[in-house]
């Protein structure tokens, strides 16, 4: 590459909010309030872990679920993709089991990581990381919503 030349991306990346309602479709999980954080490399959701079990020679995992304002518990079963140190935003590593699962954002559908944590203290039950925003989004920190059918779009940051 020659200086100040810049790789073109092959195909327009589509622009999110820095929360969006995402969907995971094969859990049977939709309208899930997610932050979007690029400072975050691996993605994260709300769950409690019930069980790990093998069905065909592969390794799941059996967990929870909750909605707490819709009093809906959700039992899911996901590939178990491996166990790996994630550090959390206050410096703490803790030992995670991974999924790999599809995630939708507005249009956009793909196979995505998350690591299983207890996320009930978090204003969010679902953190999207910039593994899985890598190559396919554009993030506008100023916006809410921009994906999300049903939301009017949101400028600005109100916590």
């Amino acid at each position: 590459m020659i200086s100040g030349e810049f790789a073109i991306p092959k195909k327009p990346l589509t622009t999110i909010g820095w929360r969006e309602m995402v969907q995971l479709p094969e859990l049977g999980l939709s309208r899930i309030p997610a932050k979007i954080d690029s400072g975050a490399r691996t993605s994260s959701l709300d769950a409690e872990v019930i069980e790990t079990f093998e069905r065909e020679g592969e390794q799941y995992v059996r967990f929870v679920v909750d909605f707490p304002d819709s009093k809906v518990r959700q039992i899911c079963e996901a590939v178990h993709v491996d166990w790996r140190g994630i550090t959390s935003s206050n410096g703490e590593t803790q030992r995670r089991l991974v999924v790999k699962t599809p995630l939708k954002i507005g249009d956009v559908e793909f196979r995505a990581e998350f690591s299983l944590a207890d996320r009930s203290g978090m204003k969010f039950p679902m953190l999207i990381g910039r593994s899985a925003l890598r190559r396919r989004f554009l993030v506008d920190s100023g916006h809410s919503w921009l994906q999300t059918p049903g939301r009017k779009p949101v400028e600005g940051h109100k916590p």
